[in-house]
């Protein structure tokens, strides 16, 4: 999919929703949308900040926060948690189009991904369980290939003499 095509029917998408909800154009708010479809993936309420600090916006925090939490409600951002104990948010594109993440457990770093198997395997299980499925996220945790060559430095082809 080509992202810049999702992120201006995202954009265009979020905006028209909160006029037809009637909420009035906000300039706060158009530059939390725009800066939030600029970063994209798994984004923090303190980096949309640090982005429009960047932009010379004078956005505050409080007003990121509120714009963030009237996207969530509306279901216009995807609103999930890492275990980090912050918030993190991404666009909820129309078409329902979605991916799920990877956390390191050492340096934090997030990353999205997709796989066909795994949707296969949860569309398998809603119609094996009683419940219907509506929605679902699935974060993967474990270490990055930097912070694991960091905690193992010595290349794979020696691991054979450190054994002795």
């Amino acid at each position: 999919m080509d992202t810049t095509a999702a992120t201006g029917t995202w954009t265009e998408h979020t905006l028209r929703t909160l006029a037809s909800a009637g909420y009035r154009s906000s300039g706060a708010r158009a530059e939390v949308i725009d800066g939030l479809a600029e970063l994209g993936c798994s984004v923090t309420a303190r980096e949309l900040a640090d982005l429009l600090r960047e932009k010379r916006s004078g956005v505050g925090l409080a007003s990121i926060y509120r714009a963030l939490d009237l996207l969530d409600r509306l279901g216009l951002v995807q609103r999930f948690e890492v275990g980090e104990g912050v918030a993190r948010y991404e666009p909820a594109h129309p078409g329902g189009e979605h991916h799920h993440h990877i956390v390191c457990g050492t340096c934090g770093k997030v990353e999205g991904f997709e796989d066909d198997g795994l949707e296969q395997a949860i569309h398998r299980l809603s119609d094996r369980v009683s419940f219907a499925v509506a929605a679902h996220d699935v974060t993967l945790h474990g270490e990055c290939p930097v912070c694991r060559e960091a905690a193992d430095p010595m290349p794979a082809a020696d691991s054979s003499s450190r054994r002795r």
